[in-house]
């Protein structure tokens, strides 16, 4: 293949690839908006060691953080569909969307980033400083409000760097959404080489295009932890 020929197909499953960026858009945005809300209360539960509730979340949190997502999507999508109260349930009248891989393909990718977003914002909250708890204490806040007004909106801007890693593991998570019919940026290379038969520059282009994406968001990151980091900087004379 000459130079020429190259930039040319090169140029081609970009824009391929840039036609189903939506889908990985819409999947990578609402899995972790949706698993952010999630993760929230579900870490609350899981920093309790005693509860019935922390080891219901934690055994959730096993489950999902001690199995590939590829397995997890496979179970969620072959297996729940298979179920006859699931099948029966997509024949109701509107039901009809249960048909569809994008919401068992968004199901699995919410309950995986939920999980270990889960287990982030708990470790942040263990490792609240202490002196942050006696002081929600000596204003006379109980211990419900001393979580939600003082060590939980602590424990998530020290959770920041963390959980930007998990945004971005998630947005390259998308691409299995391509194993279950979904048309996203993976799959676009996918049917781009069944055309052409140029995987190289069809998974080439796919790379820039993720590539693009996790620039933009270690660059979104990065401005939300100067903002709400910046008393954890170390301050010059």
């Amino acid at each position: 293949m000459s130079e020429d020929s190259f930039f040319s197909s090169l140029l081609q499953a970009l824009q391929a690839c840039i036609a189903a960026l939506p889908m990985t858009l819409l999947l990578t945005g609402l899995s972790v908006v949706i698993g952010f809300v999630l993760a929230v209360p579900l870490a609350i539960l899981h920093h309790r060691h005693v509860t019935w509730k922390a080891r219901l979340v934690r055994a959730f949190v096993y489950v999902f953080t001690g199995t590939p997502l590829l397995s997890q999507m496979y179970v969620i999508y072959f297996g729940l569909a298979s179920l006859g109260w699931v099948g029966a349930l997509m024949q109701q009248p509107g039901f009809g969307f249960m048909k569809d891989g994008l919401v068992w393909a968004l199901l699995a990718l919410i309950l995986n980033t939920a999980a270990y977003s889960t287990v982030i914002f708990s470790g942040a909250m263990r490792n609240t400083d202490t002196g942050e708890v006696e002081a929600a204490r000596a204003y006379g806040m109980g211990p419900r409000q001393a979580i939600w007004r003082v060590v939980l909106p602590s424990s998530l801007r020290r959770a920041l760097p963390a959980y930007s890693n998990e945004v971005i593991m998630t947005m390259h998570s998308t691409s299995l959404a391509s194993t279950i019919t979904i048309m996203e940026v993976t799959n676009a290379a996918n049917a781009f080489v069944t055309q052409t038969y140029q995987p190289f520059v069809a998974y080439t282009a796919a790379a820039i295009i993720y590539l693009l994406l996790t620039l933009t968001l270690v660059g979104g990151f990065r401005l939300l932890e100067r903002r709400y980091m910046a008393h954890l900087r170390p301050r010059t004379s």
